[in-house]
């Protein structure tokens, strides 16, 4: 079986929990099998649902991500984790057979969100994951929950834990009560533990390749989350931050948040994400991170971003990126169009309004500016006035 083949086979487990923005899987892959040699390890400081990381696990390459958002480590570590499903489903069994009665979160909302024994059932299987989630079966576990913990209701057996509701994002509480009531929809009875059982066949049934690396959640824009992460001396960085004026990933993720451990409510705070008041200062956030990477790679290695913009902020994503590379270790080779993130490959909407038309990304590539010093970070400036050098202008 060629190496192609057996990684078209092996892709099912990307999709083990949907996300609000994502890359697709061929484009860290590509990058990785065309030009990473076989001993590369990856680094993500920005790992998102943990698509580069997957594509070098697919590779056979160790892979690190960093993310300060919780849904999206846990996400990350399923598809790091070394499990089979009688594993998985032995763990989920275990819980929900001997776990105490837990308390449920109360309210309209939850009432026609979840039937009174799926609720129960998601409450004791949280409880017990919060208290200990460190084997690779129980990271599994989380991530297959986070994925069926809401969805929309199919014709023939419910294969999400919720009434109906969209993948990507969870709906706010009084939307959704308005959207049911109007079309007196109710939650369905759930099998927990059967559907449990089914996705972990389809997701952990393949023998995908065995994993090695490790998922932190820090805050990029520190020096120390990258120590956490142990990804020293990475040769190949492949990441896409969050995009001028994206501040909504936690308030979008809060049903798998309050699962992770948050609120029953939505939060709108945003305390651990990138400054986006103005570009400059969302540049200046982003140079930190760059900096930090450049800090934890070794001196042959290559940074590959994804960026691009959002409808409601105006600006040039190319200048955007280039400003936040200026002054660090990097330098820029190529720029190039990578097509739009079109909203036919994004997952399907069921409460939304109409999308607004997708915007052109980029491919940004660097290499290091010489190398740094062990034990100590030395920024490589340039001098007065001058730009990134090698990127191509649109």
């Amino acid at each position: 079986m060629t190496r192609e083949t057996t990684s078209e086979r092996n892709s099912v487990l990307n999709g083990i929990c949907p996300y609000f923005t994502m890359f697709p899987l061929e484009f860290p892959h590509r990058v990785l099998r065309q030009h990473a040699g076989s001993g590369a390890k990856v680094l993500d400081p920005f790992c998102g649902r943990g698509t580069s990381l997957y594509a070098a696990r697919m590779l056979g390459m160790p892979a690190y991500g960093i993310d300060s958002n919780p849904v999206a480590v846990a996400i990350s570590r399923a598809k790091l984790a070394n499990t089979t499903p009688t594993a998985i489903v032995t763990a989920a069994q275990r819980i929900l057979n001997e776990s105490s009665c837990v308390t449920c979160p109360d309210g309209e909302f939850w009432r026609l969100a979840y039937a009174p024994e799926v609720l129960e059932s998601l409450c004791r299987l949280r409880s017990s994951l919060l208290d200990d989630a460190s084997s690779a079966a129980r990271q599994a576990l989380v991530g297959i929950i986070l994925g069926a913990l809401h969805g929309p209701m199919p014709k023939s057996a419910p294969s999400y834990f919720s009434n109906q509701c969209t993948r990507t994002f969870a709906p706010k509480p009084a939307y959704a009560v308005r959207f049911w009531k109007k079309r007196h929809l109710r939650p369905p009875e759930v099998d927990v533990l059967g559907l449990i059982e089914q996705r972990a066949e389809h997701f952990y049934s393949d023998g995908d390749a065995t994993a090695a690396g490790r998922v932190t959640c820090g805050d990029s824009r520190q020096a120390s989350s990258f120590r956490t992460a142990s990804a020293a001396d990475c040769n190949w960085i492949i990441t896409s931050p969050p995009y001028y004026g994206m501040r909504t990933y936690l308030p979008d993720q809060w049903l798998r948040l309050w699962f992770l451990g948050g609120p029953p409510h939505v939060d709108y705070t945003n305390k651990r994400q990138v400054n986006h008041r103005s570009p400059d200062l969302f540049a200046g956030e982003l140079q930190k991170v760059w900096r930090h990477s450049a800090e934890a790679s070794a001196d042959d290695c290559r940074l590959v971003i994804r960026f691009g913009a959002i409808n409601d902020r105006k600006i040039d994503p190319v200048a955007l990126i280039k400003s936040s590379l200026a002054d660090t270790p990097w330098r820029i080779t190529t720029v190039k169009p990578a097509g739009d993130a079109s909203t036919g490959r994004r997952q399907a909407l069921h409460f939304a309004r109409k999308a607004a038309p997708a915007l052109g990304e980029y491919d940004v590539w660097a290499v290091r500016e010489g190398s740094l010093s062990r034990g100590r970070h030395r920024v490589i400036s340039r001098r007065p006035g001058a730009t990134a050098r090698g990127g191509t202008q649109r």
